[in-house]
């Protein structure tokens, strides 16, 4: 029997080297978007304990990744946001350079795992398995990113990733 194919429109911007020294911002969505990382509260983000998992593998990201800064981030009840920085990348022997492809999925895989063990649910997907980025051409580009993550909270009552978008409590 031959093997289905799936065929995923790739939202990478091609031929692009995603190692290349930059800033990049990302945004992981939970599996179905499921709301497993909290919940917001008076326009504030409470972390659950797999919200937690999930902050504490965001910020040890760095030290697997030497080329890589983290700025800044939020993680939403079913999504996160966040700003990689590439750095040093010309410097280094090209085995050692990760790019986002790479961090995003170490990401994604040291939380599930963490999360999984936790659940109980060895192998249940947490993650979708894509996720959309935006390579930071500029300092104003910089600045406006951070300001929507600053903001998303308080936004989450018309944000698109909210199963709840439009109901009042």
């Amino acid at each position: 029997m031959p093997k289905e194919q799936y065929h995923r429109r790739s939202i990478r911007l091609p031929g692009y080297d995603y190692s290349r020294e930059g800033a990049y911002f990302v945004t992981v969505c939970a599996h179905d978007r499921e709301c497993l990382f909290g919940e917001i509260k008076d326009g504030e983000m409470k972390l659950n304990g797999f919200g937690e998992i999930v902050d504490q593998c965001w910020g040890d990201l760095p030290n697997h990744y030497e080329n890589m800064e983290l700025d800044r981030f939020v993680i939403m009840p079913n999504h996160m946001h966040g700003i990689v920085n590439i750095v040093g990348a010309g410097f280094k022997p090209a085995p050692t350079i990760h790019g986002l492809p790479e961090i995003v999925r170490a990401l994604k895989t040291f939380s599930a795992r963490k999360i999984n063990q936790i659940r109980k649910t060895p192998g249940v997907p947490v993650w979708q398995r894509n996720y959309y980025e935006h390579i930071i051409r500029d300092e104003n580009d910089l600045n406006r990113v951070r300001e929507y993550i600053h903001h998303n909270p308080a936004r989450w009552e018309t944000d698109e990733n909210n199963p709840g978008k439009g109901r009042k409590s």
